[in-house]
């Protein structure tokens, strides 16, 4: 397997071999490429920033430049078995909304996010009475495109009142997988795979 993210490579690891895939906020393709190499998956993204876009073209991966609050209603219903949000449900506007058209899209998502509650962050937060720069949020305030500051704890409840199911979680720290237990202080980022009830 190449040299992913610990998220990517455990949705990589999780998706099945030859699924049609739809990466939204695909970056340079990455995840793409090992879904297409390694798993013989048709797999398309959709990517805004532009230099990006053209890293993910020129690996011969099948990206549109688009805006997942705007451009996700183009896409038919059920047009592919697996939707993937890999740290960009935080920069949505309506992060509901954008779940909401992922699971239209994709019989099941894959969702991504950093996790706010995180101890670190908190006692960052609380010591120095101010939005703390760690190394999983690595700028300041006023430079991230995050815009919504979700927990663990906010997914899971988000989920519920939506009626999606969370088939599978796995949490993050310092690049490793840890477990469930008390995942909402102790966890950088997560991985949740869902389904429309």
């Amino acid at each position: 397997m190449s040299e992913l993210r610990p998220d990517l490579a455990k949705i990589a690891a999780e998706v099945p071999r030859g699924v049609r895939v739809l990466d939204v906020g695909c970056g340079d393709g990455a995840l793409m490429a090992e879904l297409r190499d390694a798993k013989g998956c048709d797999a398309r993204g959709m990517e805004i920033d532009g230099d990006a876009v053209e890293q993910a073209v020129a690996r011969g991966l099948s990206v549109v430049q688009g805006d997942a609050d705007r451009d996700l209603v183009d896409y038919p219903d059920a047009a592919f078995d697996i939707a993937i949000l890999s740290q960009t449900l935080q920069t949505a506007r309506r992060p509901d909304a954008l779940l909401r058209q992922l699971l239209r899209i994709g019989q099941t998502a894959f969702v991504s996010f950093p996790n706010f509650a995180y101890w670190r962050m908190r006692l960052a937060l609380l010591l120095g009475g101010r939005m703390p720069v760690v190394r999983h949020l690595p700028v300041s305030w006023y430079e991230t495109p995050n815009i919504h500051h979700l927990t663990i704890t906010d997914f899971e409840e988000l989920a519920a009142e939506m009626g999606v199911r969370i088939e599978g979680s796995w949490f993050f720290a310092g690049g490793r997988e840890i477990g469930g237990t008390n995942a909402n202080w102790r966890a950088e980022h997560a991985v949740f795979r869902v389904r429309r009830d």
